[in-house]
């Protein structure tokens, strides 16, 4: 498969993982293994800085057998079709094999229950267009194929999925909903976390309160865009962090058994039959 994009002065990596087909670490890799030309001239260095204008090409190679290896776990299957899958992340799963987390995680449970798997995201993310925190729970969607994986890449990028999630953050919000607008970047002070940064990325959120009780609110929160915890930072930021957050919570938190995250619904187009698609997942915290 060759991707093709456009220089517009950005860093080569950034510019091909911008509209979310593939991850910034993967691009970097693809451009060193010489699988980039830039005006026709191969470039291995992710650094390289594009001309505005100038054609760029990115030749994906045949994806090859995910090295992962199936494992029978159980998996909620919301919806599957020859193209896709509409799964239910369990808290405390991780989403794919990393340092640390070679087995049961949501890659090794899909191998086992699904047919087949895109190879967009590399032999260790398997299918994966999106991803959760690996204690928040909730809907995810998979690819089977790369073209499949591909548009809903796009459709990320372009702001047409819309994915709405329920979080019960500390005490009560001034307003019945709002919007927090702040951008995000990686902490100065501690690279496991994020923060906002007036250097970061532009990162949106919208919340509307569901329910309050005692010192805690349930919150209906959609995000506009996808940053890395950006629920978590964005809340945090305006003195409300999720219940059970041990990276932006703080000590005067009432407990919690589990980060207070569920990426509840989630609204797509499928990419082969161009239908609208709507899926819940039962939020395992809130009162039904």
């Amino acid at each position: 498969m060759i991707l093709q994009y456009v220089g517009d002065g950005e860093r080569l990596d950034v510019l091909l993982s911008r509209d979310g087909q593939i991850s910034r670490s993967r691009a970097a890799a693809l451009i060193k293994e010489g699988c980039v030309t830039v005006q026709g001239r191969v470039e291995t260095k992710p650094a390289f800085k594009t001309d505005a204008g100038a054609q760029i090409c990115l030749s994906m190679p045949e994806p090859k057998p995910a090295k992962a290896e199936a494992q029978d776990i159980p998996l909620e299957i919301l919806y599957q079709d020859e193209h896709l899958a509409v799964v239910v992340k369990p808290c405390g799963m991780v989403v794919h094999p990393a340092a640390g987390n070679d087995d049961g995680t949501l890659v090794n449970a899909l191998l086992f229950h699904l047919d087949s798997l895109s190879g967009i995201g590399g032999e260790m993310r398997p299918g994966i267009v999106h991803r959760l925190d690996k204690d928040t729970s909730g809907l995810m969607l998979v690819a089977k194929d790369d073209q499949t994986h591909a548009a809903l890449s796009q459709q990320l990028s372009d702001r047409r999925m819309e994915k709405h999630y329920r979080a019960v953050v500390y005490g009560r919000m001034k307003e019945k909903e709002g919007v927090i607008e702040k951008p995000i970047g990686r902490s100065k002070t501690d690279r496991k976390k994020m923060a906002v940064d007036e250097n970061g990325r532009w990162a949106k959120t919208e919340w509307r309160t569901l329910q309050e009780y005692g010192d805690r609110t349930l919150l209906d929160v959609h995000i506009i865009t996808g940053r890395t915890h950006q629920i978590r930072v964005h809340m945090a930021s305006v003195g409300h962090p999720v219940l059970g957050d041990p990276l932006y919570g703080h000590k005067r938190m009432p407990q919690a058994d589990r980060l207070m995250l569920h990426a509840y619904s989630l609204e797509f187009t499928h990419p082969q039959t161009g239908e609208r698609m709507r899926f819940t997942a039962k939020c395992p915290f809130c009162e039904q």
